[in-house]
């Protein structure tokens, strides 16, 4: 196996999260929908005040800081930012829509981030600090932009099992010899899945009074063809493999993750998957 120097990894996930970024914005409103319950449980955790600045790192479309930003006002800001330009547009975009005057945007990466010491109140990170590199970097880093006192939230995906909608299309993808099995070892989903990973990174980065909660969320489809064409537009890695295949073999491809979500089909044709995020709060 092939050894991906660190530099080369972030690059090649830095070039992946920006050719994502069409099929995040054009599934912008139901990324938001679905995920409304971790946004909501992160956001809450912050306990937020008018007045306060608030960073969300690796925001995407921008939805979660865009809840905080609406309860930080009169007087706060949100830095809504992500490592991939494009993201920080498509995120620009929704914030213009929605009439946010209070929300700077910037391109940062977790592991360096290109602000002074102590400068915000509050921290969100969803679903990203598991896929980088290198955590542990970001979460001190993390720890250093907060002030003394101040809160992070972040999100991570609890283990495979709880979440069938994303290991599903994969595995057929493994199956049919289209992808490697993730390296358990390496940045990914459920990199921090599974009893006292997350605590023990945020504790050796000094953060105290680590409050880890599960949130369940469930993803509803009118009919399995929905999720397939969803999962191609927002999995690079899955949209990836599939657009390398023939019409033939896509079309089997299709086939067989419809075959694999039939027990979570009703039978109207709806498709409902459970899913599970681990939120967790911590002060700096």
């Amino acid at each position: 196996m092939n050894v991906i120097e660190p530099d080369e990894q972030r690059a090649n996930a830095r070039d992946m999260w920006e050719r994502a970024s069409t099929g995040w914005g054009k599934r912008a409103d139901r990324i938001r929908d679905w995920g409304m319950p971790v946004s909501m449980a992160m956001v809450d955790a912050l306990a937020l005040q008018p007045g306060q600045k608030v960073l969300e790192l690796a925001a995407g479309p921008g939805d979660t800081g865009f809840l905080a930003a609406e309860l930080i006002q009169p007087g706060g800001t949100l830095i809504s930012s992500d490592g991939a330009e494009a993201m920080v547009e498509v995120a620009r975009e929704r914030a213009a829509e929605r009439g946010l005057t209070n929300v700077e945007f910037k391109q940062l990466e977790l592991e360096w981030i290109d602000m002074e010491t102590a400068t915000v109140d509050g921290v969100l990170c969803r679903w990203a600090i598991m896929l980088i590199v290198d955590p542990e970097a970001a979460a001190q880093e993390i720890r250093r932009v907060l002030k003394p006192g101040g809160r992070a939230v972040f999100a991570v995906w609890d283990g495979p099992e709880q979440n069938l909608w994303a290991t599903i299309p994969n595995r057929v993808m493994v199956t049919r010899g289209h992808a490697e099995a993730p390296d358990p070892r390496a940045p990914g989903m459920f990199a921090l899945a599974g009893s006292g990973k997350l605590e023990e990174l945020l504790g050796a980065a000094g953060f105290t009074d680590v409050i880890i909660q599960p949130v369940e969320l469930a993803r509803h489809y009118e009919h399995a063809a929905d999720y397939v064409a969803e999962t191609a537009d927002v999995s690079p890695i899955f949209s990836g493999a599939l657009a390398d295949q023939p019409a033939e073999e896509r079309e089997a491809i299709t086939a067989e993750v419809i075959a694999a979500v039939q027990p979570f089909t009703a039978d109207d044709g709806s498709v409902t998957l459970p899913g599970s995020s681990l939120v967790a709060v911590a002060t700096a």
